[in-house]
């Protein structure tokens, strides 16, 4: 048997459906939805949470804006951790290049307002100078090939901004196996639990499967894609950072599912 805590050190950049520009918009949204509702459903990010109040601390703010979003997936349950380790409300700004606003809205009204969204398009390479204070990168950062992902920090490096890069899991190969092994049921059983409730959800989840499929691949891929700490130093190496900023990598948390990997960046 696969042990749980055997490190997959390998990384590979295969294609995910979602980044594919050709992939209908329908099964891109489903696909998310479902990202959205596991992640907060799981608490997959709460480990990070203390990491995240350093974080913000540092900024001096009670803000962050949030890169390639995608569809929000958990921020209103981080967004209510942080909010009660630092004693007031915290506020989030929703971005992606590809702003997915029925989401962005949905969490927007879900939170009274404390989620609000940047409707124009943000590419996390070049972030405009007027978005300023704590960036956060969600369950995104293995999207972007080396190159894509070493602009991304130096872009932070530059404009002297603090990033949060993380990433839920720790890269094993019982991750995978246990991915592989449950996952097809899970979709089946918590779809229809899943909100805002669409009727085309449930077509292209149980008539023709063609949600539940995507989500498999894309999930495959996302474990051989994502950074580990040592890959995450590995970029930081080539980045031309400047005096008087740090860069830490490492994981957080315990056990499968609870745990993170994570990459910070501030200004001292």
């Amino acid at each position: 048997m696969v042990h749980s805590q055997l490190p997959l050190n390998i990384r590979l950049h295969l294609f995910e459906l979602e980044d594919q520009p050709w992939f209908p918009h329908i099964f891109r949204q489903g696909m998310l939805d479902f990202l959205r509702f596991m992640i907060s459903k799981l608490r997959v990010y709460h480990a990070a949470i203390p990491l995240l109040e350093e974080m913000l601390r540092r900024s001096g703010q009670m803000h962050f804006t949030d890169l390639c979003s995608g569809a929000g997936g958990g921020i209103e349950g981080i967004r209510q951790d942080l909010s009660q380790r630092m004693g007031e409300p915290v506020r989030v700004s929703l971005s992606d290049l590809y702003p997915n606003m029925a989401a962005y809205r949905f969490l927007q009204k879900q939170s009274g307002g404390l989620i609000g969204f940047i409707a124009s398009p943000v590419d996390a390479t070049k972030v405009p100078p007027q978005i300023t204070g704590l960036r956060t990168m969600f369950s995104s950062f293995h999207h972007f090939r080396p190159n894509q992902a070493v602009a991304i920090l130096q872009d932070a490096a530059n404009q002297r901004v603090p990033i949060g890069i993380l990433e839920g899991g720790g890269k094993t190969w019982g991750e995978l196996l246990i991915f592989l092994l449950t996952f097809p049921f899970i979709i089946l059983a918590v779809t229809p639990f899943i909100r805002p409730f669409k009727l085309n959800r449930l077509f292209f989840t149980y008539l023709i499967p063609v949600i539940p499929l995507g989500i498999m691949w894309d999930g495959f891929v996302s474990l051989f894609r994502l950074y580990n700490p040592r890959m995450l130093d590995q970029l930081v190496a080539k980045v031309q950072t400047p005096p008087g900023y740090t860069w830490r990598s490492g994981i957080v948390g315990k056990g499968l599912g609870k745990r993170v990997i994570y990459l910070v960046g501030y200004p001292d």
